[in-house]
């Protein structure tokens, strides 16, 4: 009865889970064009697969075509020595999103991350940042299917 009585609540108020997409039919079946190989593409294509989406093996109604990603990186601060000690990550994906053959609608999605550096630590701090490219990856692919679900809602 009051598991009943809280998950009525909880979805009255809007709530839901983090990565629970409502897709537009128009994604229900979608095609990524990418570069082959590319580490964004297949995360993309796992966030799709987890919200419901079938991935096509030939471009038809709706496409993905990822132009570009790329990470580049801004000094914060400098430590008193003279060296960086913050950079600020900040990853970019430009991509565009055919929906039939008139439709295309270029976008971006940019997510950014503090970054402490320190050259004493420079194996740890390596991994560190590779973790948090990974990260920032999730975070575009989350990104991208909210941007494209909006887009695709009327």
């Amino acid at each position: 009865m009051t598991l009943g009585l809280a998950a009525l609540v909880i979805s009255s108020c809007g709530f839901q889970l983090r990565d629970s997409y409502q897709l537009p039919t128009q994604l229900e079946t979608v095609y990524i064009q990418a570069e082959p190989f590319s580490e964004f593409a297949e995360i993309l294509a796992s966030r799709l697969q987890l919200a419901g989406a079938q991935l096509d093996e030939q471009p038809r109604q709706t496409v993905i075509q990822l132009v570009s990603d790329s990470l580049d990186r801004r000094t914060l601060s400098l430590s008193s020595s003279g060296q960086v000690a913050e950079y600020e990550l900040i990853y970019t994906v430009e991509y565009v999103l055919h929906n039939g053959p008139q439709t295309s609608i270029p976008l971006q999605v940019e997510v950014f991350r503090d970054y402490q550096d320190d050259p004493n630590f420079a194996l740890a701090k390596t991994r560190e940042r590779e973790v948090l490219v990974t990260e920032m990856r999730e975070d575009a692919a989350r990104q991208i299917l909210r941007q494209i679900s909006a887009q695709l809602t009327p």
